[in-house]
């Protein structure tokens, strides 16, 4: 197969090349115009070319994909406000989307995220999978949420209109090298870590089985129609994770467990003291407002069975494995001159 990957510099993208090229596929990598594609671990393979283009314009778009049998959509912004993430995931896929159509192009793998889900009012320990109910409000949570839950949907009413074989992939928190610390394990210092309900599980992909997932989904006719949680086999709990991740750190953070209720008391009562006090004008540290700290910190269940069932998939490391491979040798002595 002919394969588009968009966002094909960035830390999921790469990988994704990767896998695509590793399974005999021929792949069209888009970056954009300024990217130094010499410094791309693939450069210069064989079944490789680039697309140049800004997804957030529509020009040139249409010849870029052009002969593709299927496009696999990674790119989307993380960062910057409400504005920067609606132009940087729904206007690029937009513009994307209307390149497709008109390069007549209709096998589309959208990767989406967990944060698409509602998490504020589900029970602690529930089950977390492809039929829950998604968030309703999601400009409460964060930018990225509400772009994402956008994205989702705009990609849903092309298919519709136009018959496309859509799958959307929902991954759980992807980690690799030089990403292996998020904000599902709490706040972290030099010297504490701080964690928040530290047997609640963490669904963690390692970012080679997601990419080998996105894959998968292009090659399988099944995955049409589907929407599929990436989440690796036995989801490690927060102070599990914690616990392999600091063995490579020095010096290494000392945990300090914050119960799980007095986290929820704390930011009830934050609410209300903003609400009464403030008129609901004060700025919340992100870990005070509720449907957040239930998104990130609340005891759930994430299988993966629908993306075994539908894909194959089988991850290739263990979590020690990967994590391994995300610091080489990196010893954590002393006199090894690193820090964490």
């Amino acid at each position: 197969m002919k394969l588009l990957v968009t966002g094909a510099s960035g830390f999921l993208g790469k990988y994704v090349v990767a896998e695509a090229l590793s399974r005999g596929h021929s792949v069209r990598a888009m970056v954009r115009p300024g990217v130094d594609v010499g410094e791309l671990p693939w450069d210069g393979h064989e079944r490789l070319d680039y697309a140049r283009v800004d997804l957030r314009s529509r020009r040139g778009l249409a010849d870029a994909i052009a002969g593709v049998d299927a496009v696999l959509h990674v790119a989307a912004k993380t960062s910057g406000d409400v504005y920067a993430q609606m132009e940087g995931t729904v206007v690029a896929t937009e513009n994307l989307l209307v390149a497709m159509q008109d390069a007549g192009i209709n096998r589309l793998i959208l990767v989406s995220s967990f944060s698409v889900y509602e998490y504020l009012h589900r029970w602690s320990f529930a089950t977390v999978n492809e039929r829950s109910p998604l968030e309703s409000r999601p400009l409460d949570r964060d930018a990225y949420t509400f772009s994402k839950l956008a994205q989702e949907q705009l990609a849903r009413r092309f298919s519709d209109e136009h018959n496309w074989k859509l799958t959307v992939l929902r991954p759980g928190v992807i980690f690799g090298p030089g990403k292996t610390v998020n904000a599902r394990l709490g706040m972290q210092t030099k010297d504490f870590w701080f964690t928040f309900t530290g047997w609640a599980r963490v669904p963690l992909t390692y970012v080679e089985h997601c990419a080998l997932a996105i894959v998968l989904a292009a090659e399988t006719d099944a995955a049409a129609g589907e929407s599929i949680n990436v989440v690796d086999d036995n989801p490690p709990t927060q102070w599990g994770y914690i616990s392999r991740v600091s063995k490579y750190l020095y010096p290494r953070p000392v945990p300090v467990p914050v119960p799980w209720m007095m986290l929820r008391a704390l930011a009830r009562t934050a609410v209300w003291t903003n609400r009464l006090v403030f008129k609901d004008k004060a700025r919340l540290p992100s870990i005070l407002v509720p449907c957040r700290q239930h998104a990130r910190f609340k005891p759930l269940r994430y299988p993966n069975t629908r993306l075994r069932d539908v894909l194959g998939w089988t991850p290739r490391y263990t979590l020690e494995q990967a994590l391994a491979l995300c610091y080489g040798e990196r010893p954590d002595a002393p006199d090894s001159g690193h820090s964490a």
